[in-house]
């Protein structure tokens, strides 16, 4: 099977339809998301509405939880705060209510998604280095987990420490275990501007990141237009 597995939309609807279409030209039939659909971007309630017809395994990210919440968002700095506060204003109530019921993790085949960490998902802390890799793979009861959060790509494994390896093509081996980060559709932080995913072959146990460019100039209208805040579209351009 060939799942294409992606992350942080963040309502950037133009990035989450090349995704997608690249994916399908890859012969892709199942597909995986690891959540933060909303957020940040202008198009919440169209990638909800995506997402959803997928119908596939889906984990909740910590800006899906803010925006489906009653109480305002505390805990974000203040253009994300800005952000949020926008988002929730645009999203139905049977958006936030979906949104709301999303899991914090599961099993998907024979791997684990997550969107933070396997430890304390709850606590939306961000996995940067081995450290931080170590304490998930203690909860990891499968070979492989997909995770994503920190907009940038990175692969940890553990075969008796925990290390990081290039992300482009990892190789699953049955004795090794896999914390996998490929980056994000909707707002890419490692310096690409091009929507970022994989592709995960279980019959061939590979597992092979890709970049999308998509009309970036189209996202960056709209977030002009709605309102939210200027940073928020210049980023995009850099990928940071």
């Amino acid at each position: 099977m060939r799942f294409a597995i992606f992350s942080d939309v963040h309502a950037n609807l133009e990035a989450l339809e090349a995704v997608l279409a690249d994916a399908r030209n890859r012969k892709c039939t199942r597909f995986v998301c690891l959540g933060d659909v909303v957020g940040y971007n202008a198009n919440p309630r169209e990638c909800v509405e995506v997402v959803r017809e997928l119908d596939c395994p889906v984990v909740k990210g910590n800006h899906d939880e803010a925006a489906s919440r009653l109480t305002p968002a505390c805990d974000f700095n203040e253009i994300a705060e800005r952000a949020i506060a926008w988002t929730r204003d645009h999203l139905a109530d049977q958006d936030k209510e979906w949104l709301r019921g999303l899991p914090l993790q599961t099993r998907v085949h024979d791997f684990t998604i997550v969107h933070a960490t396997l430890d304390t998902p709850e606590q939306w802390g961000y996995v940067f280095n081995n450290l931080d890799a170590a304490a998930s793979f203690t909860y990891q009861r499968t070979n492989v987990c997909f995770f994503g959060h920190t907009h940038v790509p990175m692969v940890f494994v553990r075969d008796g420490s925990v290390r990081r390896e290039r992300v482009e093509h990892v190789r699953i081996e049955p004795a090794k275990k896999y914390f996998i980060n490929m980056g994000s559709v909707g707002q890419p932080r490692d310096g690409n501007w091009r929507a970022a995913y994989c592709i995960y072959d279980t019959e061939n146990n590979l597992v092979q990141q890709f970049r999308v460019k998509y009309d970036l100039a189209a996202v960056q209208k709209k977030i002009a237009e709605a309102g939210l805040p200027r940073l928020l579209a210049e980023r995009l351009a850099i990928g940071r």
